[in-house]
């Protein structure tokens, strides 16, 4: 139990949180997905936040705000890490909604 234990921890190290970067998709829209580097029982708050900030992060390098198309969270739970992925656009203030 303890070599288990032991792997996964180093595994985690290892890898800490894994993401896609921002992959384009089609049309003015990207993808950002992250994974949380904690395993365990607990929500995907953190890494919701995270893809967030990199999406706003990427849209104000152009000068406009993020406008969500898709978001899909998993919680964490017993050897899986939490995750979220972000589909979304880059718009101007002035884009009608």
């Amino acid at each position: 139990m303890k070599q288990l234990l032991l792997a996964i921890a180093v595994t985690l190290v290892l890898t800490g949180c894994s993401s896609t970067g921002i992959v384009p998709m089609d049309k003015d829209t990207y993808m950002l997905s992250k994974r949380s580097p904690q395993l365990g029982f607990g929500k995907a708050y953190a890494v919701t936040a995270d893809v967030y900030r990199e999406a706003n992060d990427f849209c104000a390098q152009q000068n406009k705000k993020v406008e969500t198309v898709k978001l899909d969270t998993d919680n964490s739970r017993f050897g899986t890490p939490a995750s979220a992925s972000l589909q979304f656009r880059c718009v101007s203030d002035s884009a009608p909604k």
